[in-house]
């Protein structure tokens, strides 16, 4: 039995071996709906699964640059904060030597 798949279960999901669109009898000759054609349909459907397909490791590509932008946010202010702790650190051992030529210039 060899009967044709129907729009709701075709025989095949490869739009390649899929029957070509066929203008509608109950339509008259020049209406204002055009024939479509199958080969930009196919290229259009082709496109947009694969697309979507690609959905999945875009957003992980996103995910991963966002992740790595905030990694870099965070070793930029663990440099910083380890900056400003040395700067004070110099600070205090400048304040210190200061003080001790100044107490030996007066002895």
């Amino acid at each position: 039995m060899n009967t044709a798949g129907t729009i709701d279960r075709p025989l095949t999901h490869d739009p390649q071996k899929q029957a070509p669109m066929k203008p509608s009898t109950s339509e008259p000759a020049g209406s204002a709906t055009e024939d479509v054609t199958t080969t930009g349909a196919n290229d259009s459907r082709q496109n947009r699964t694969r697309e979507m397909q690609l959905i999945p490791e875009a957003m992980a590509r996103a995910h991963m640059h966002e992740r790595l932008r905030e990694a870099e946010q965070e070793r930029q202010a663990m440099r910083l904060v380890a900056a400003r702790r040395m700067q004070r650190r110099a600070e205090r051992a400048s304040l210190r030597a200061r003080r001790a030529l100044a107490m030996a210039v007066m002895h």
